[in-house]
C-alpha cells in the first residue's frame, strides 16, 4: 500500500493539472456514488491527508483512498489510457487534462463542510500543514503495551507512516518491533519518522540508507536473511498486528534492535 510520501506526491501532481480547472465530464463508477454529477464545478485543489485523496470540487470533497492496487494518472487528450477502461473507478475530465483513477480501493463523495468530521480519526498528518508532533505522542502513549510496530503504523496515531517506513525508523532508532510502545522514547522516534518522510516525499526513489541505488535503499524491508547492512548479522522476519487481519510483513536486525 503507497504510504504518505507517495499520496502527497500524487496530490501534488493531480492539483497541478487540475487546480482552478473547470470539470467539462465526470464519471464516477461506484454504484452508491454512480449519479453524482460534477459537470460544470471548478476543481479547488487536491490535497493528501496521510495515505488519504482529497479532491474538492464545488462544494463537495471526491474522497478516494488507493489501497494495494489503485493509481491517479493524468492524461493529455488524444493520449492513450496505460490501463483497461473497465479499470477506472473516477474519469475527471478537464479542458486540459484528464484524470483517472484506476483500481481505486475507496470512492466517495460527501459535502466540504463534513471533511474535517469524516477525518477525525486520523492523527496528525506527517506531511500536513497542521503536524502536531505533541498530539502524536500523547495519542502513542495511550495505548502502551500494543507492539512499537504497530502502533506506528497505525493511522489513527499519527498518519501517512505505512509499513515499509515504519520498520526502517525502528531499525534506525533501534527499537525491537515487538517491544511495547510504552518502553519506546516517543518524540526522538516521532521527530525521525517526521524527518524520514519529508526526506523521501519529492523522489520517486525512497531511501532511508542514503543511498538510491536499486537494492542499496532500505536498511531492513524485505531483507529477510541477508545480512544488516550495519553489522552482518542475518535479518529477520515476522509478522505483527492488532489481529489476524491486519498482520503485516516486519523485519529487524535482531542485533541493531536488541
Amino acid at each position: 500500500m503507497p504510504e504518505g510520501d507517495t499520496v502527497f506526491r500524487v496530490a501534488r501532481r493531480l492539483d497541478d493539472a487540475l487546480s482552478g480547472r473547470t470539470v467539462l465530464r465526470s464519471d464516477i463508477r461506484v454504484p452508491a456514488f454512480a449519479t453524482a454529477d460534477l459537470s460544470g464545478e471548478t476543481i479547488h485543489s487536491v490535497a493528501s491527508r496521510g495515505k488519504h485523496l482529497l479532491m474538492r470540487v464545488g462544494d463537495v470533497v471526491l474522497h478516494t483512498h488507493l489501497k494495494m492496487e489503485g493509481e491517479w494518472r493524468v492524461i493529455p487528450p488524444g493520449r492513450r489510457w496505460p490501463r483497461p477502461a473497465h479499470r477506472a473507478r473516477v474519469i475527471i475530465e478537464t479542458a486540459e487534462a484528464t484524470a483517472v483513477g484506476f483500481d481505486l480501493g475507496v470512492v466517495e463523495v460527501f459535502p466540504s463542510a463534513e471533511e474535517a468530521d469524516r477525518l477525525a480519526y486520523l492523527g496528525p498528518d506527517l506531511l500536513g500543514p497542521d503536524w502536531d508532533a505533541a498530539e502524536a505522542a500523547r495519542r502513542l502513549a495511550a495505548e502502551p503495551g500494543v507492539h512499537a510496530v504497530v502502533a506506528l503504523a497505525d493511522q489513527r496515531n499519527l498518519a501517512g507512516l505505512g509499513n515499509v517506513l515504519v520498520n526502517e525508523v525502528c531499525f534506525l532508532r533501534g527499537i525491537r518491533p515487538d517491544r511495547p510502545i510504552g518502553d519506546v522514547e516517543l518524540r526522538p522516534t516521532i521527530d525521525l519518522a517526521r524527518r524520514v518522510i519529508v526526506a523521501n516525499r519529492d523522489r520517486m526513489e525512497r531511501t532511508t540508507t542514503g543511498d538510491t541505488r536499486p537494492g542499496r535503499r532500505l536498511w531492513v524491508y524485505g531483507r529477510a536473511g541477508e545480512p544488516c547492512r550495519r553489522c552482518g548479522t542475518r535479518i529477520e522476519h515476522g509478522r505483527f498486528g492488532r489481529n489476524d487481519v491486519e498482520l503485516r510483513d516486519t523485519y529487524w536486525c535482531p542485533h541493531c534492535q536488541p
